[in-house]
Protein backbone atom coordinates (compact mmCIF):
# COMPACT_ATOMS: atom_id res chain seq x y z
CA UNK A 1 0.00 0.00 0.00
CA UNK A 2 1.28 3.19 -1.12
CA UNK A 3 1.79 6.09 1.39
CA UNK A 4 -0.95 8.11 -0.14
CA UNK A 5 -3.44 5.43 -0.10
CA UNK A 6 -2.59 4.46 3.81
CA UNK A 7 -3.46 8.33 3.96
CA UNK A 8 -7.06 7.79 2.34
CA UNK A 9 -7.39 4.98 4.15
CA UNK A 10 -7.08 6.92 7.94
CA UNK A 11 -9.98 9.49 6.14
CA UNK A 12 -12.53 7.21 5.54
CA UNK A 13 -11.91 5.18 8.58
CA UNK A 14 -12.29 9.09 10.79
CA UNK A 15 -14.66 10.46 8.62
CA UNK A 16 -17.14 7.38 7.63
CA UNK A 17 -20.01 8.14 5.24
CA UNK A 18 -18.85 10.99 3.83
CA UNK A 19 -18.58 9.95 0.10
CA UNK A 20 -18.29 13.89 -0.74
CA UNK A 21 -15.20 14.77 1.73
CA UNK A 22 -13.88 11.28 0.18
CA UNK A 23 -14.24 11.95 -3.03
CA UNK A 24 -12.57 14.98 -2.52
CA UNK A 25 -9.71 13.89 -0.77
CA UNK A 26 -9.02 10.98 -3.01
CA UNK A 27 -8.86 13.21 -6.26
CA UNK A 28 -6.43 15.40 -4.72
CA UNK A 29 -4.48 12.32 -3.08
CA UNK A 30 -4.23 10.49 -6.51
CA UNK A 31 -2.50 13.97 -7.70
CA UNK A 32 0.25 14.46 -5.31
CA UNK A 33 2.09 10.93 -4.98
CA UNK A 34 5.30 12.36 -7.86
CA UNK A 35 4.90 15.13 -5.37
CA UNK A 36 5.36 13.25 -2.39
CA UNK A 37 8.07 10.87 -3.92
CA UNK A 38 10.00 13.81 -5.26
CA UNK A 39 9.64 15.70 -1.99
CA UNK A 40 10.41 13.04 0.90
CA UNK A 41 10.49 15.82 3.42
CA UNK A 42 6.44 16.17 3.32
CA UNK A 43 5.75 12.87 4.33
CA UNK A 44 7.77 12.86 7.14
CA UNK A 45 6.63 15.91 8.26
CA UNK A 46 3.32 14.13 7.88
CA UNK A 47 1.67 17.03 5.59
CA UNK A 48 -0.76 14.61 3.88
CA UNK A 49 -1.90 13.73 7.40
CA UNK A 50 -2.44 16.81 8.62
CA UNK A 51 -4.11 18.63 5.66
CA UNK A 52 -6.98 16.20 5.71
CA UNK A 53 -7.70 16.95 9.32
CA UNK A 54 -8.97 20.23 9.83
CA UNK A 55 -7.61 22.71 12.21
CA UNK A 56 -10.70 23.29 14.07
CA UNK A 57 -14.19 21.81 13.73
CA UNK A 58 -17.35 23.90 15.41
CA UNK A 59 -20.63 22.50 15.52
CA UNK A 60 -23.92 24.43 17.29
CA UNK A 61 -27.63 24.50 17.27
CA UNK A 62 -30.02 27.28 15.48
CA UNK A 63 -33.33 28.03 17.39
CA UNK A 64 -35.47 30.44 15.61
CA UNK A 65 -39.17 31.52 15.82
CA UNK A 66 -41.15 31.08 12.14
CA UNK A 67 -43.76 33.01 11.41
CA UNK A 68 -46.58 30.78 12.63
CA UNK A 69 -44.93 31.65 16.10
CA UNK A 70 -43.32 27.62 16.27
CA UNK A 71 -40.09 27.15 17.54
CA UNK A 72 -37.99 25.60 14.58
CA UNK A 73 -34.27 24.36 15.55
CA UNK A 74 -31.31 23.29 12.90
CA UNK A 75 -27.83 22.53 12.89
CA UNK A 76 -25.18 25.04 12.13
CA UNK A 77 -21.38 24.33 11.76
CA UNK A 78 -18.22 25.87 10.24
CA UNK A 79 -15.17 23.81 9.49
CA UNK A 80 -11.63 26.01 9.93
CA UNK A 81 -9.45 23.33 7.55
CA UNK A 82 -6.15 25.03 7.38
CA UNK A 83 -4.25 29.16 8.15
CA UNK A 84 -1.04 28.52 7.11
CA UNK A 85 -1.37 31.23 4.37
CA UNK A 86 -4.30 33.67 5.70
CA UNK A 87 -7.05 33.34 7.60
CA UNK A 88 -9.81 30.46 7.19
CA UNK A 89 -11.89 31.81 4.02
CA UNK A 90 -14.90 30.27 2.41
CA UNK A 91 -18.66 30.44 2.13
CA UNK A 92 -21.69 29.30 3.90
CA UNK A 93 -24.13 27.42 2.47
CA UNK A 94 -28.11 27.09 3.73
CA UNK A 95 -29.32 24.21 1.95
CA UNK A 96 -31.62 20.81 3.44
CA UNK A 97 -28.87 18.82 2.03
CA UNK A 98 -26.07 20.23 4.51
CA UNK A 99 -24.58 17.61 6.13
CA UNK A 100 -20.15 17.05 7.84
CA UNK A 101 -19.25 15.55 4.76
CA UNK A 102 -20.21 18.30 2.24
CA UNK A 103 -18.84 21.24 4.75
CA UNK A 104 -15.81 18.97 4.82
CA UNK A 105 -15.51 18.75 0.96
CA UNK A 106 -15.52 22.03 0.38
CA UNK A 107 -13.81 23.47 3.18
CA UNK A 108 -10.86 20.81 1.96
CA UNK A 109 -11.32 22.31 -1.81
CA UNK A 110 -11.24 25.74 -0.75
CA UNK A 111 -7.28 25.18 1.13
CA UNK A 112 -6.04 24.79 -2.81
CA UNK A 113 -8.67 27.12 -4.49
CA UNK A 114 -7.25 29.52 -1.71
CA UNK A 115 -3.95 28.82 -2.25
CA UNK A 116 -4.31 29.22 -6.62
CA UNK A 117 -5.52 32.99 -6.24
CA UNK A 118 -2.22 33.88 -4.97
CA UNK A 119 -3.85 35.77 -2.18
CA UNK A 120 -3.54 35.28 1.59
CA UNK A 121 -6.65 33.05 2.25
CA UNK A 122 -6.82 29.70 4.12
CA UNK A 123 -9.35 27.31 3.61
CA UNK A 124 -12.84 26.58 5.77
CA UNK A 125 -16.23 26.19 5.01
CA UNK A 126 -19.38 26.17 6.69
CA UNK A 127 -23.52 26.44 6.36
CA UNK A 128 -26.66 25.17 7.89
CA UNK A 129 -29.52 22.93 7.22
CA UNK A 130 -31.93 25.52 6.92
CA UNK A 131 -33.80 25.76 3.61
CA UNK A 132 -34.72 29.57 2.96
CA UNK A 133 -36.46 28.64 -0.17
CA UNK A 134 -40.04 29.52 0.76
CA UNK A 135 -39.69 31.18 3.99
CA UNK A 136 -40.40 35.21 4.17
CA UNK A 137 -37.78 37.63 4.92
CA UNK A 138 -38.34 37.96 8.33
CA UNK A 139 -38.11 34.62 8.68
CA UNK A 140 -34.86 34.76 6.81
CA UNK A 141 -33.46 37.34 9.21
CA UNK A 142 -34.64 35.73 12.50
CA UNK A 143 -32.97 32.70 11.68
CA UNK A 144 -29.52 34.65 10.33
CA UNK A 145 -29.11 36.62 13.29
CA UNK A 146 -29.92 33.44 15.54
CA UNK A 147 -26.93 31.31 13.19
CA UNK A 148 -24.76 34.33 13.57
CA UNK A 149 -25.14 34.73 17.72
CA UNK A 150 -23.14 31.69 17.52
CA UNK A 151 -21.01 31.99 14.56
CA UNK A 152 -19.76 35.18 15.59
CA UNK A 153 -17.16 34.44 18.29
CA UNK A 154 -15.36 32.27 16.07
CA UNK A 155 -14.82 34.68 13.24
CA UNK A 156 -12.96 37.67 12.06
CA UNK A 157 -11.23 39.68 10.03
CA UNK A 158 -8.02 38.03 10.53
CA UNK A 159 -9.65 35.07 11.68
CA UNK A 160 -11.99 33.69 9.43
CA UNK A 161 -13.84 35.16 7.02
CA UNK A 162 -17.21 33.82 5.81
CA UNK A 163 -18.83 34.88 2.43
CA UNK A 164 -21.65 33.48 0.61
CA UNK A 165 -22.70 29.66 -1.63
CA UNK A 166 -25.96 28.01 -2.04
CA UNK A 167 -28.58 29.67 -0.77
CA UNK A 168 -26.69 32.09 1.14
CA UNK A 169 -26.92 36.01 -1.25
CA UNK A 170 -26.91 39.63 -0.50
CA UNK A 171 -29.76 38.98 1.97
CA UNK A 172 -28.78 36.82 3.92
CA UNK A 173 -25.30 38.51 4.15
CA UNK A 174 -26.71 41.53 5.46
CA UNK A 175 -29.05 40.01 8.00
CA UNK A 176 -25.74 38.26 9.13
CA UNK A 177 -23.37 41.11 9.05
CA UNK A 178 -25.73 43.34 11.20
CA UNK A 179 -25.76 40.73 13.87
CA UNK A 180 -21.98 40.93 14.09
CA UNK A 181 -21.72 44.69 14.11
CA UNK A 182 -24.17 44.37 16.90
CA UNK A 183 -22.60 41.48 18.89
CA UNK A 184 -19.48 42.52 18.28
CA UNK A 185 -19.81 47.05 17.87
CA UNK A 186 -16.85 46.49 15.63
CA UNK A 187 -17.29 47.45 11.76
CA UNK A 188 -15.11 45.15 9.77
CA UNK A 189 -13.90 43.41 6.72
CA UNK A 190 -15.65 39.88 8.71
CA UNK A 191 -18.00 38.79 5.91
CA UNK A 192 -17.66 39.17 1.85
CA UNK A 193 -20.83 39.47 -0.19
CA UNK A 194 -21.39 43.17 0.99
CA UNK A 195 -23.50 45.35 0.19
CA UNK A 196 -22.32 48.07 -2.62
CA UNK A 197 -22.92 50.80 -0.20
CA UNK A 198 -21.46 49.27 3.05
CA UNK A 199 -18.34 48.39 2.34
CA UNK A 200 -18.68 45.04 -0.56
CA UNK A 201 -16.83 45.44 -4.16
CA UNK A 202 -18.16 45.29 -7.74
CA UNK A 203 -17.83 42.11 -9.81
CA UNK A 204 -18.26 40.23 -6.92
CA UNK A 205 -21.82 38.76 -8.04
CA UNK A 206 -20.18 38.35 -11.41
CA UNK A 207 -16.71 36.98 -10.14
CA UNK A 208 -17.59 33.33 -10.33
CA UNK A 209 -19.41 33.27 -13.93
CA UNK A 210 -16.70 35.45 -14.94
CA UNK A 211 -13.75 33.90 -13.51
CA UNK A 212 -15.44 29.72 -14.80
CA UNK A 213 -15.46 32.07 -18.50
CA UNK A 214 -12.14 33.41 -18.03
CA UNK A 215 -10.73 29.88 -17.42
CA UNK A 216 -11.94 28.54 -20.54
CA UNK A 217 -10.91 31.03 -22.33
CA UNK A 218 -7.13 30.36 -21.25
CA UNK A 219 -7.79 26.42 -22.37
CA UNK A 220 -9.12 26.97 -25.62
CA UNK A 221 -5.71 29.78 -26.40
CA UNK A 222 -3.67 26.85 -25.44
CA UNK A 223 -5.65 24.69 -28.00
CA UNK A 224 -5.23 27.61 -30.41
CA UNK A 225 -8.81 28.73 -30.62
CA UNK A 226 -11.01 31.28 -28.65
CA UNK A 227 -15.02 31.61 -28.10
CA UNK A 228 -16.06 33.28 -31.00
CA UNK A 229 -18.90 31.06 -32.90
CA UNK A 230 -18.53 27.91 -30.16
CA UNK A 231 -21.94 26.55 -28.76
CA UNK A 232 -21.61 26.18 -25.19
CA UNK A 233 -23.59 23.92 -22.78
CA UNK A 234 -24.32 25.13 -19.25
CA UNK A 235 -25.99 23.91 -16.07
CA UNK A 236 -27.76 25.60 -13.57
CA UNK A 237 -29.42 29.10 -14.02
CA UNK A 238 -28.02 30.81 -10.66
CA UNK A 239 -25.64 32.97 -10.13
CA UNK A 240 -22.54 31.34 -11.23
CA UNK A 241 -24.56 30.27 -14.70
CA UNK A 242 -25.94 33.60 -15.20
CA UNK A 243 -22.72 35.39 -14.90
CA UNK A 244 -21.06 32.35 -17.02
CA UNK A 245 -24.06 33.73 -19.75
CA UNK A 246 -23.29 37.17 -20.00
CA UNK A 247 -19.45 36.57 -20.63
CA UNK A 248 -19.92 33.73 -22.96
CA UNK A 249 -22.20 36.26 -24.80
CA UNK A 250 -19.62 39.16 -24.46
CA UNK A 251 -16.98 36.75 -25.63
CA UNK A 252 -18.39 35.35 -28.94
CA UNK A 253 -20.00 32.59 -27.91
CA UNK A 254 -23.48 31.23 -27.68
CA UNK A 255 -25.53 29.41 -24.57
CA UNK A 256 -27.97 27.13 -25.84
CA UNK A 257 -29.04 25.76 -22.18
CA UNK A 258 -30.09 26.24 -18.64
CA UNK A 259 -31.27 24.00 -16.10
CA UNK A 260 -32.99 23.78 -12.52
CA UNK A 261 -33.71 21.11 -9.77
CA UNK A 262 -36.64 20.62 -12.10
CA UNK A 263 -35.22 20.48 -15.49
CA UNK A 264 -33.31 22.16 -18.66
CA UNK A 265 -34.11 23.98 -21.14
CA UNK A 266 -32.46 24.41 -24.55
CA UNK A 267 -32.41 27.51 -26.88
CA UNK A 268 -31.02 26.98 -30.16
CA UNK A 269 -30.99 30.67 -31.02
CA UNK A 270 -28.74 31.29 -27.82
CA UNK A 271 -29.86 33.13 -24.74
CA UNK A 272 -28.57 36.85 -25.11
CA UNK A 273 -30.19 40.33 -24.82
CA UNK A 274 -33.87 40.50 -23.35
CA UNK A 275 -33.70 36.45 -22.74
CA UNK A 276 -31.21 36.87 -20.38
CA UNK A 277 -32.51 39.57 -18.86
CA UNK A 278 -35.54 37.60 -17.88
CA UNK A 279 -33.67 34.68 -16.49
CA UNK A 280 -32.01 37.22 -14.59
CA UNK A 281 -35.57 39.09 -13.41
CA UNK A 282 -37.00 35.26 -12.98
CA UNK A 283 -34.46 33.60 -10.83
CA UNK A 284 -33.12 36.77 -8.51
CA UNK A 285 -36.85 38.57 -7.95
CA UNK A 286 -39.35 36.29 -9.13
CA UNK A 287 -37.38 32.98 -7.72
CA UNK A 288 -39.10 30.77 -10.76
CA UNK A 289 -38.50 28.24 -12.31
CA UNK A 290 -36.57 28.21 -15.53
CA UNK A 291 -39.65 25.99 -17.10
CA UNK A 292 -41.26 29.37 -17.40
CA UNK A 293 -38.38 30.73 -20.09
CA UNK A 294 -39.71 27.64 -22.33
CA UNK A 295 -42.81 28.86 -22.10
CA UNK A 296 -42.35 32.53 -22.40
CA UNK A 297 -39.95 31.93 -26.01
CA UNK A 298 -40.94 28.66 -26.95
CA UNK A 299 -37.99 26.49 -26.49
CA UNK A 300 -37.78 23.08 -25.78
CA UNK A 301 -37.99 22.28 -21.63
CA UNK A 302 -37.08 18.84 -20.63
CA UNK A 303 -38.56 17.40 -17.46
CA UNK A 304 -35.98 15.91 -14.98
CA UNK A 305 -33.06 15.75 -17.12
CA UNK A 306 -29.78 17.68 -17.39
CA UNK A 307 -28.57 19.58 -20.30
CA UNK A 308 -25.58 17.37 -20.89
CA UNK A 309 -27.05 15.43 -23.90
CA UNK A 310 -29.83 17.80 -25.13
CA UNK A 311 -27.68 19.00 -27.83
CA UNK A 312 -26.68 17.80 -31.11
CA UNK A 313 -23.14 19.60 -31.38
CA UNK A 314 -20.89 20.86 -28.51
CA UNK A 315 -17.74 22.75 -28.08
CA UNK A 316 -17.74 24.37 -24.36
CA UNK A 317 -19.14 22.66 -21.22
CA UNK A 318 -19.71 24.75 -18.29
CA UNK A 319 -21.10 22.60 -15.48
CA UNK A 320 -22.40 25.26 -12.80
CA UNK A 321 -25.41 23.88 -10.28
CA UNK A 322 -23.84 21.78 -7.76
CA UNK A 323 -21.69 18.44 -6.80
CA UNK A 324 -21.23 15.04 -9.01
CA UNK A 325 -24.29 16.79 -11.80
CA UNK A 326 -22.10 15.55 -14.83
CA UNK A 327 -21.52 11.74 -15.45
CA UNK A 328 -19.92 9.66 -17.32
CA UNK A 329 -22.16 8.31 -19.64
CA UNK A 330 -22.88 12.49 -19.92
CA UNK A 331 -19.23 12.91 -20.55
CA UNK A 332 -18.64 10.14 -23.21
CA UNK A 333 -21.86 11.71 -24.72
CA UNK A 334 -20.36 15.23 -24.50
CA UNK A 335 -16.95 13.90 -26.16
CA UNK A 336 -19.01 12.69 -28.78
CA UNK A 337 -20.78 16.05 -29.89
CA UNK A 338 -17.03 17.48 -30.38
CA UNK A 339 -16.70 18.83 -26.66
CA UNK A 340 -13.26 20.43 -26.45
CA UNK A 341 -13.18 22.25 -23.24
CA UNK A 342 -15.09 21.58 -19.93
CA UNK A 343 -14.58 24.74 -17.29
CA UNK A 344 -16.33 23.52 -13.56
CA UNK A 345 -18.32 26.66 -12.51
CA UNK A 346 -19.46 24.80 -9.76
CA UNK A 347 -17.64 22.92 -6.57
CA UNK A 348 -16.89 18.99 -7.90
CA UNK A 349 -19.88 19.10 -10.26
CA UNK A 350 -18.10 16.43 -12.55
CA UNK A 351 -17.92 12.56 -11.25
CA UNK A 352 -14.28 11.44 -10.99
CA UNK A 353 -14.58 8.98 -13.59
CA UNK A 354 -16.53 11.42 -16.02
CA UNK A 355 -13.29 13.90 -15.29
CA UNK A 356 -10.93 11.14 -16.24
CA UNK A 357 -12.62 10.08 -19.28
CA UNK A 358 -12.37 13.84 -20.59
CA UNK A 359 -8.49 14.16 -19.46
CA UNK A 360 -8.06 10.21 -21.58
CA UNK A 361 -9.91 11.96 -24.99
CA UNK A 362 -7.61 15.40 -24.60
CA UNK A 363 -10.71 17.54 -23.60
CA UNK A 364 -9.22 20.48 -21.96
CA UNK A 365 -10.60 19.84 -18.20
CA UNK A 366 -11.18 22.82 -15.74
CA UNK A 367 -11.37 21.16 -12.45
CA UNK A 368 -13.42 23.79 -10.03
CA UNK A 369 -10.28 24.32 -7.14
CA UNK A 370 -8.98 26.48 -10.40
CA UNK A 371 -11.93 27.45 -12.75
CA UNK A 372 -14.33 28.57 -10.24
CA UNK A 373 -11.86 30.10 -8.49
CA UNK A 374 -12.81 34.08 -9.43
CA UNK A 375 -15.28 34.08 -6.29
CA UNK A 376 -13.41 33.87 -3.93
CA UNK A 377 -10.83 35.80 -5.48
CA UNK A 378 -12.80 38.66 -5.75
CA UNK A 379 -13.43 38.01 -2.22
CA UNK A 380 -10.25 38.70 -1.38
CA UNK A 381 -10.25 41.73 -3.35
CA UNK A 382 -12.88 43.08 -1.42
CA UNK A 383 -11.13 42.36 2.21
CA UNK A 384 -8.17 44.16 -0.08
CA UNK A 385 -10.50 47.10 -0.39
CA UNK A 386 -11.77 47.10 3.01
CA UNK A 387 -8.64 47.33 4.78
CA UNK A 388 -7.39 50.12 2.85
CA UNK A 389 -10.52 51.88 2.88
CA UNK A 390 -10.91 52.08 -0.89
CA UNK A 391 -13.39 51.31 -3.44
CA UNK A 392 -12.45 50.30 -6.61
CA UNK A 393 -14.20 50.92 -10.11
CA UNK A 394 -15.69 47.72 -11.82
CA UNK A 395 -12.73 47.88 -14.74
CA UNK A 396 -10.17 47.42 -11.83
CA UNK A 397 -11.76 44.62 -10.27
CA UNK A 398 -12.85 42.51 -13.74
CA UNK A 399 -9.08 43.46 -14.50
CA UNK A 400 -7.06 42.11 -11.59
CA UNK A 401 -9.98 38.97 -11.52
CA UNK A 402 -8.84 38.36 -15.36
CA UNK A 403 -5.30 38.53 -14.21
CA UNK A 404 -5.62 36.39 -11.70
CA UNK A 405 -7.39 33.90 -13.88
CA UNK A 406 -4.56 33.76 -16.37
CA UNK A 407 -2.25 33.20 -13.68
CA UNK A 408 -4.38 29.98 -12.36
CA UNK A 409 -4.56 28.56 -15.61
CA UNK A 410 -0.59 29.50 -16.42
CA UNK A 411 0.52 28.07 -12.55
CA UNK A 412 -1.46 24.84 -13.34
CA UNK A 413 -0.56 24.03 -16.83
CA UNK A 414 3.03 24.57 -15.32
CA UNK A 415 3.24 22.23 -12.18
CA UNK A 416 1.13 19.87 -14.35
CA UNK A 417 4.62 19.81 -17.28
CA UNK A 418 7.09 19.92 -14.16
CA UNK A 419 5.54 16.59 -13.05
CA UNK A 420 4.55 14.48 -15.75
CA UNK A 421 1.57 15.21 -16.74
CA UNK A 422 1.38 18.12 -19.58
CA UNK A 423 -1.92 18.97 -19.98
CA UNK A 424 -3.90 17.79 -17.28
CA UNK A 425 -5.02 21.04 -15.61
CA UNK A 426 -6.43 18.65 -12.55
CA UNK A 427 -3.13 17.16 -11.51
CA UNK A 428 -1.53 20.56 -12.20
CA UNK A 429 -4.50 22.75 -9.99
CA UNK A 430 -3.47 19.90 -7.53
CA UNK A 431 0.27 20.37 -7.22
CA UNK A 432 0.24 24.20 -7.72
CA UNK A 433 -2.48 24.54 -4.65
CA UNK A 434 -0.44 21.87 -2.41
CA UNK A 435 3.14 23.59 -3.03
CA UNK A 436 1.91 26.72 -1.66
CA UNK A 437 0.67 25.11 1.61
CA UNK A 438 2.94 22.78 2.11
CA UNK A 439 5.84 24.87 2.01
CA UNK A 440 3.95 27.29 4.55
CA UNK A 441 3.36 24.58 7.07
CA UNK A 442 7.04 23.14 6.54
CA UNK A 443 8.04 26.87 7.48
CA UNK A 444 5.65 27.26 10.52
CA UNK A 445 6.50 23.62 12.43
CA UNK A 446 4.88 21.58 13.68
CA UNK A 447 1.27 22.95 14.61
Amino acid sequence: MTYTDEVMEKVIQRNPGEKEFHQAVKEVLDSLAPVIEKHPEYKKARILERLVEPERQIFFRVPWMDDSGDIQVNRGMRIEFNSAIGPYKGGLRFHPSVYPGIIKFLGFEQIFKNALTGLPMGGGKGGCDFDPKGKSDNEVMRFCQSFMSELFRHIGPNTDVPAGDIGVGGREIGFMYGQYRKLTNRFESVLTGKGLNWGGSLVRPEATGYGATYFAEEMLKARGTDFKGKTVVISGSGNVAQYAVQKVNQLGGKVVTLSDSSGSIYDPAGITGEKWDFIMDLKNVKRGRIKEYAEKYGVQYFEGKRPWTLVDKVDVAMPCATQNELDLEEAKVLVSKGCIAVSEGANMPTTPDAAEYFVENKVSFGPGKAANAGGVATSGLEMCQNHIGLSWTFEEVDKQLHQIMVNIHANAAKAAEKYGQPGNLIVGANIAGFLKVADAMMDQGLI
